[in-house]
């Protein structure tokens, strides 16, 4: 199957897009309706006590499933995130780690999807559930 948006377009947009660049967030693989980031350490994601904060694997998931949707989509496609319930459900100290966002409705006006981080042995680190309004088409004029 061919996805709506390349490799190489959402590197591009990773990289582009100040608030994606300032994560360093990378993109490990994507598939249809589904994507993989890698999130490096850094310093600035610690919160007192040395946990990686929260936001973090938040901000993670929610561009892990912007992208994710861009691969059904397109990269041009303007859904935004409507919600996010998130569940921290273990502690990364000076970590790197991944987060796998996947599709789990399309709908024509909602997207539904779920994202989860986990450490690099595997352990589960947060859960989220995501809904995203996607865009209304562009009206072209006569």
């Amino acid at each position: 199957m061919t996805l709506a948006a390349t490799e190489a377009e959402l590197r591009r947009i990773l990289e582009e897009v100040a608030f994606t660049r300032s994560y360093g967030f990378k993109l490990e693989a994507i598939d249809d309706g589904q994507c993989t980031l890698v999130v490096p350490f850094q310093a600035a994601f610690e919160r007192p006590g040395g946990l990686v904060s929260g936001q973090v694997f938040m901000a993670a998931a929610d561009v892990a499933m912007w992208l994710a949707i861009m691969t059904r989509l397109g990269s041009r496609d303007g859904s935004v995130t409507a919600g996010m319930t998130s569940a921290f459900l273990g502690a990364a100290r000076r970590e790197p780690f991944r987060c796998t966002a996947r599709i789990v409705k399309l709908g024509r006006r909602l997207v539904y999807g779920v994202a989860e981080c986990v450490g690099d042995a595997g352990r589960l680190l947060a859960h989220h559930s995501l809904t995203y309004a996607r865009a209304a088409p562009e009206e072209h004029s006569a």
